[in-house]
């Protein structure tokens, strides 16, 4: 015990004095004037190591030209080149000790030196509290100078010899969800107003018009300007086809080669799951943000046949929750290319009805031993309670049948579709391809521009909630129309209720 105390002590005073040397940067320019020689610090680190990959790739560039020319003159005649003895040696010497050094040198790493040094000025970084400070002092001088957005982002202010470099759509987009976060709504449309201006101007950029309109168009209502805020929403809603209708042509997919080189295939045993250690399922990584996987070979013709065959006596028009009242509806048919967006009078708020062409029934685990089994195969890989979930959803899609883009997950601004379950919000989805399409019906995220195919036998999951419980708006989704062929889909959708030591809560909004 008193061997414990100076310990405990000693770690109280390095807490005290890791919160006491955390300097609020943005309130002082003196404490800033460090960090920009900490950035040219970096800036020279990032050089050398640009350097050195430039120097190993004209070293790889070179053996593969050196080699080129050879082969070329080799494989004209192999027998006559193989028959010179010198020749022969090399040939070896190169497959046997030359190539290996070439792995070598691709496989090295010259990332240290300058990971060594960010690492080492990561510590003195600004935080997440200096950079939002940073925004909420920008917002004041524009308020208290009655500076226009445009102005701000030009860097056109009053003060001779002083430069500025211009503000980009991501740090407009930036100033616009900080206000956002801050519920302040005025400065909220005023950023994002320029982010949009800049985007219409052309300007490239990470963040794209929807996003923006959607912030937009919401600050806007939120403010009681419901005409001009239904305007934007028109503009929204126009955009957000465009990109959905793009994905399910295949067009428009939005992975980077460099993203698309990060996902990988794996063996899963959900760590060490019985059912799975000596047959470890298939698993593929779809997309990564949000986390998308497939699993292969999930569920047998058998059990398709099953399921279709307890299905089909009960299928009827597909419900969706209507967004105002949150109650259940039968999901409406459209034949007009422009969706509606409904005001309610009596809330004041915009919304978008969504349609749903489609045939759904309901099966639960009581009623056959191999709904039990396969709601317990997804329990087993996901790890997360079946208990709670809902009761296994199968549609039909025919010709033409489709689902426009929703989430899962119920809004914090939405009636609470799911009170009376008791279960919480939906965590989860789960979804399995029963049917091959000859073409059309891909589930597409158009937020991020992602499209993924149904494959008979395959299932797709991923979380519609973070760890903190917040709702991640990139998961909104949709099922495609299918253009030709049958579309068979079952799904789980699976509440938080019961996973509280599953899937522990994260300490951040976006964690």
């Amino acid at each position: 015990c008193r061997m414990e105390l100076p310990f405990w002590c000693l770690l109280l005073l390095s807490c005290l004095q890791s919160l006491s040397a955390h300097n609020d940067f943005f309130t002082s320019t003196g404490q800033m004037t460090d960090l920009l020689y900490t950035e040219k610090d970096l800036v020279t680190s990032l050089k050398d190591y640009i350097r050195a990959e430039e120097n190993k790739l004209e070293r790889v560039k070179r053996w593969a030209e050196k080699l080129d020319s050879l082969s070329a003159a080799a494989t004209q005649d192999p027998e006559g080149f193989l028959g010179h003895p010198v020749n022969a040696f090399k040939l070896m010497k190169r497959l046997n000790t030359e190539w290996g050094d070439l792995e070598s040198l691709v496989l090295s790493d010259t990332t240290d030196g300058f990971i060594s040094n960010l690492t080492i000025q990561r510590q003195y970084f600004p935080t997440d509290e200096d950079q939002t400070g940073a925004a909420k002092a920008l917002l004041r001088l524009q308020d208290t100078y009655r500076l226009d957005a445009n102005t701000i982002s030009t860097g056109d202010l009053p003060g001779k010899g002083l430069k500025s470099s211009l503000m980009t759509v991501d740090d407009c987009y930036e100033l616009g969800k900080i206000a956002y976060s801050d519920v302040d709504y005025y400065h909220t449309e005023l950023w994002m107003a320029q982010a949009l201006k800049q985007l219409d101007q052309g300007e490239e950029s990470t963040i794209d018009k929807v996003t923006v309109l959607d912030y937009l168009s919401y600050s806007i209502y939120q403010q009681g300007e419901i005409e001009r805020a239904l305007e934007y929403t028109k503009r929204l809603l126009e955009l957000g086809e465009k990109k959905y209708e793009m994905l399910c042509r295949g067009e428009g997919n939005r992975m980077t080669p460099r993203r698309w080189s990060r996902l990988f295939c794996r063996y899963h045993d959900n760590n060490h799951n019985p059912m799975y250690v000596l047959a470890p399922a298939k698993q593929q990584d779809e997309w990564d943000r949000p986390y998308i996987v497939r699993y292969l070979d999930i569920i047998s013709d058998k059990e398709i046949e099953r399921v279709k065959q307890l299905a089909k006596p009960r299928l009827r028009r597909a419900t969706i929750s209507n967004p105002i009242t949150g109650v259940l509806e039968t999901a409406p048919y459209r034949i007009s290319k422009r969706r509606a967006t409904v005001h309610d009078p009596q809330t004041g708020k915009l919304t978008t009805a969504h349609y749903r062409v489609s045939k759904s029934a309901w099966l639960t685990a009581y009623e056959d031993p191999m709904i039990d089994k396969i709601n317990q195969r997804i329990e087993d890989l996901t790890g997360l309670e079946m208990d709670t979930a809902e009761e296994l959803q199968v549609a039909n899609y025919g010709v033409g049948g489709q689902y426009e883009p929703h989430f899962d997950f119920g809004r914090k601004d939405e009636p609470d579709a799911f009170k009376e379950l008791g279960t919480g919000n939906r965590i989860a989805t789960w979804l399995f391809y029963m049917s091959d399409v000859a073409a059309g019906g891909a589930t597409v995220f158009p937020d991020v521009g992602a499209a993924v195919w149904p494959q008979k036998g395959t299932a797709v999951f991923w979380y519609n909630l973070f760890a903190s419980g917040e709702g991640d708006y990139s998961t909104r989704h949709a099922a495609c129309p299918v253009l030709v062929g049958n579309k068979w889909v079952s799904n789980k959708w699976i509440h938080e209720r019961g996973q509280e030591w599953r899937r522990p809560c994260g300490l951040s909004e976006s964690e």
